[in-house]
């Protein structure tokens, strides 16, 4: 078999070079099986599915001003750049994974191998589907706090929500109680005064 120079995959809009050799796609089922006491059959539950896999594998022959080192270091810095610390989300363009419902990647593991007989290395790709995950974030309690509102009845609740507002004051430049209470200790201790 003739295998041409260009392997059919593109990551990140780059076509990945080399001889494209294979390219192998698994997906799965999640299935739980539970135990039912007194029977041997085990029923199953569908719970999801499992990220895809995906094993690419691709030839680099020494080409026209291209060595194979150099098409190397262009795969080597999709999976890994010279200081990067976290695996980055790829995006991945290819009929038979497309086919598969897989657009988002992560790169999980890079092979290489060559050979002392031929002038050809190897490399193979394991590839992961990113599928995102939605998380919803909610207070965490603190060390030793105790939420009371699970513990009180259902007529308590009832009352604390429908116990209404304050009165509204229709002036709101009224003296409050507290500067009225203050206006008439000023007037006793001015009456003490005078009848002394």
């Amino acid at each position: 078999m003739v295998y041409e120079d260009g392997s059919e995959v593109m990551i990140d809009g780059i076509l990945l070079p080399g001889l494209f050799k294979s390219i192998e796609v698994a997906t799965a089922a999640e299935v739980e099986e539970q135990d039912v006491e007194g029977s041997t059959a085990k029923p199953k539950q569908a719970t999801g599915y499992e990220d895809g896999k995906i094993n690419l594998e691709l030839t680099l022959l020494d080409s026209e001003g291209v060595t194979k080192e150099a098409k190397l270091q262009v795969i080597q810095d999709l999976f890994r750049k010279k200081g990067q610390d976290i695996p980055a989300v790829h995006s991945i363009m290819n009929k038979h994974v497309a086919q598969r419902n897989i657009t988002q990647v992560l790169l999980k593991n890079m092979t290489t191998k060559e050979s002392n007989a031929k002038d050809e290395m190897t490399v193979t790709l394991e590839i992961w589907e990113y599928v995102p995950m939605t998380v919803s974030i909610t207070a965490a309690k603190g060390a030793g706090e105790t939420n009371y509102a699970d513990n009180l009845s259902s007529d308590y609740s009832g009352y604390l929500e429908n116990r209404g507002a304050a009165p509204k004051q229709s002036d709101k430049t009224e003296q409050s109680p507290t500067g009225a209470v203050q206006g008439l200790l000023d007037w006793t201790s001015g009456l003490v005064g005078v009848g002394g």
